[in-house]
């Protein structure tokens, strides 16, 4: 079933186009089911899974939960938690950001999926690297180590990239499945390189500006910071609005697996564009063939990914049990999650600063949880 495709309407400052509110009944959701919700919070608040969140739910481009729980710092003071609570995001710069930018790339003919990584960083050939693909990167099937180790990062940012491109593959390339950052930070110099500027800069400039996301993306503004839940201390001082990868922090805070900060309602708008196959507010970010290549359904050794994205491994614990075959995600070490399902016409986002303020908490059972309500909700509204 295709996702509802919404209207055009002109974008100002005071009226953005985050998806339209509507009753759960609306669109085929029951009301009862989704209250759950409201109640497997609030035990996991009790537990101290995290000091608070944020959830949204959309279903054919209407959201029709958002709430705020909890609070959004518990330290040096409390503050409570509020919906337009920007998050960093972590992980979820995978996707959003720079699978997103290679994707929009390739639309544009500067490089093939297939392409070997070093044919657009020569550099990255070094150690026995030449044959790994942008395709192999993009699913973690590169044979590339997850982490390089935070001392190569104790140096200047263009010593610290060379000691990047220079790490050795721990396989060949395509023999096994290992999450990597080091692969996903090797594609944000990669969208550098090509596209002639900074990541942070073109995926605002293609992806965010267009859909009018004023609170999406890298380096928040200090007034956007202010309503940024802080993760934990660094140096003395609370994280608030500053990275919490300590590599993308090192690298200056833009970097292709981690950095991107955003609000509940900004990364819905971003999801219902992938779930409008590239479309949105009558702007089209993405050509729908691309989306489908994205979010195609690609075996590894792992288990099933797209490009980018979750699909069915094991990191698929914040997966609500109830989402179709066609349903991808990613998680967020700082406590995020987005799933999108396309077939059920089903957003399901949970933001939370689960690291505040002591590194500890654990959300992605939670994000599950939230999801299989979703996904029940709809089965009991129809």
């Amino acid at each position: 079933m295709a996702c509802l495709l919404l209207a055009g309407r002109l974008a100002t400052a005071a009226d953005r186009p985050r998806l339209p509110s509507a009753s759960p009944a609306s669109v085929g959701m029951s009301p009862e089911r989704l209250e759950e919700v409201d109640e497997v919070v609030a035990k996991a608040l009790v537990a101290g899974q995290m000091p608070g969140c944020v959830v949204l739910v959309a279903r054919q481009g209407k959201t029709v939960l958002l709430r705020a729980y909890g609070h959004r710092s518990l330290e040096p003071e409390k503050t409570p938690m509020t919906v337009d609570t920007l998050f960093d995001l972590a992980s979820l710069t995978k996707p959003v950001a720079a699978a997103t930018s290679v994707m929009l790339l390739a639309e544009d003919g500067k490089l093939c999926l297939d392409d070997p990584v070093a044919k657009h960083l020569p550099e990255f050939a070094a150690n026995g690297k030449q044959a790994i693909t942008i395709r192999q990167l993009l699913t973690h099937q590169g044979g590339l180590i997850a982490d390089n180790d935070i001392s190569d990062y104790a140096v200047s940012r263009e010593e610290a990239i060379t000691r990047l491109l220079a790490t050795r593959p721990r396989s060949s390339p395509g023999e096994s499945f290992v999450y990597s950052d080091v692969g996903f930070l090797i594609l944000g110099l990669l969208v550098e390189r090509v596209a002639g500027e900074s990541l942070d800069r073109f995926v605002a400039s293609r992806v965010f500006q267009p859909l009018g996301l004023e609170e999406m993306g890298y380096l928040p503004s200090v007034e956007l910071s202010r309503r940024a839940a802080p993760t934990e201390k660094r140096n003395g001082h609370w994280m608030q609005g500053e990275v919490h990868d300590p590599r993308a922090f090192a690298l200056g805070g833009i970097a292709g697996h981690a950095g991107l900060f955003s609000t509940a309602e900004d990364l819905a708008v971003y999801a219902q564009m992938v779930c409008n196959r590239g479309n949105y507010d009558g702007k089209q970010i993405l050509k729908p063939e691309t989306v489908a290549e994205m979010t195609r359904p690609q075996q590894t050794a792992g288990g099933i990914r797209a490009l980018g994205w979750d699909m069915r491994t094991g990191y698929s614990s914040n997966r609500g049990q109830g989402f179709s075959d066609r349903a991808l995600g990613h998680g967020g070490f700082t406590g995020t999650s987005l799933w999108i399902d396309p077939e059920l016409e089903l957003i399901v986002i949970f933001l939370s600063n689960r690291v505040h303020p002591d590194g500890k908490g654990s959300v992605n059972q939670l994000a599950g949880r939230i999801g299989t309500i979703a996904a029940k909700a709809i089965s009991a509204g129809d």
